[in-house]
């Protein structure tokens, strides 16, 4: 006998899962904005990166939760393009927690890194916040 069977479905699993996605997505976050940083150094570029690292942090999060936290497959475009929009609609205000940590950090601490650090606090209070409202709101169960 090879144990209990783990549900993937399973509370425990779908955290664990649903924290590594975080994970990821922030990875993803924190490359853009470290390649946008690269890529312009001018005026604004800090933000410049934040918009582009949390685009594209959006998108990759968006398809993870969709299919492997919450299950869901959209029956057309439409349906799909109304998740999404109501996903990025609180996406949008939890990143404003995400960036008044990363611009806190930035402007506080005398180190180039600080902001990363930031960045990652207000990313995990955000995500952590995110997947309760994406549960309640964006990918909830109707009976029947």
């Amino acid at each position: 006998m090879l144990g209990p069977r783990i549900r993937l479905d399973s509370v425990f699993v779908i955290g664990i899962k649903y924290a590594v996605f975080a994970a990821f997505s922030i990875a993803v976050n924190l490359l853009f904005q470290y390649l946008s940083l690269i890529a312009y150094a001018g005026p604004m570029s800090l933000y410049v990166a934040m918009l582009n690292g949390t685009i594209a942090g959006l998108i990759c999060k968006y398809i993870l939760d969709k299919k492997y936290i919450f299950f869901h497959k959209t029956m057309s475009v439409v349906e799909d393009v109304r998740k999404f929009t109501i996903y990025s609609a609180i996406g949008a205000v939890l990143t404003l927690v995400f960036w008044v940590f990363e611009l806190t950090f930035e402007f506080l601490f005398d180190n180039q890194y600080a902001k990363y650090f930031g960045a990652l606090i207000g990313l995990t209070i955000g995500y952590t916040l995110k997947f309760f409202l994406d549960r309640n709101f964006v990918f909830r169960k109707v009976n029947g």
